[in-house]
């Protein structure tokens, strides 16, 4: 998938293995910015990679990494999935999450993350997947990038992050295929 964006041209590719160095410098890069993720990780590049167990991209901007996506089975604190089977029932189907979407500062502004999502929309499709996705309410950015895409909030819910810390967190689920 090639885009061109404000005379740079945009690529979104398969990430490989030695693409994670440069995520992980511009993972850094974003942290500092707006602070995602929130708790930066011991091991960033092990981070990024065990959440997107099913596939992963990466965004370039001349041939430069400034973004990335994974698309993973989610995890047991995942509010997304629950939230979307219990609306659903049976017709639910099963969900993919959607993590780990960042956009290097200094390219946003130019399409990068719908992009990005658009390629884990499509991969989750071709899996017969239905993609959701958990992301911190106080991060009005994304909220609004995936409310621009068509996502539906299911719900806030508060999450605990340890045994002092409460974290108001939106869930969202992907527009049916077609709609």
């Amino acid at each position: 998938m090639d885009e061109a964006t404000a005379g740079t041209a945009i690529r979104v590719r398969r990430r490989e293995e030695g693409d994670l160095d440069a995520c992980v410098r511009v993972l850094a890069a974003v942290h500092d910015r707006d602070g995602y993720p929130v708790d930066w990780p011991a091991a960033p590049a092990a981070w990024l990679s065990g959440a997107a167990s099913l596939a992963a991209w990466v965004a370039e901007s001349d041939g430069v990494v400034v973004g990335h996506v994974g698309l993973g089975a989610g995890s047991g604190s995942d509010a997304a999935p629950g939230l979307w089977s219990a609306r659903e029932g049976a017709a639910a189907g099963p969900t993919t999450v959607v993590g780990r979407l960042f956009v290097a500062p200094g390219a946003r502004g130019h399409g990068i993350g719908a992009l990005l999502m658009a390629a884990a929309v499509e991969e989750a499709r071709l899996r017969g997947l239905h993609p959701v996705l958990d992301v911190v309410a106080s991060d009005t950015a994304a909220a609004a990038l995936y409310e621009r895409l068509g996502w539906t909030l299911l719900a806030t819910v508060e999450q605990r992050w340890g045994p002092d810390r409460r974290v108001a967190v939106r869930a969202y689920a992907a527009p049916r295929p077609g709609g």
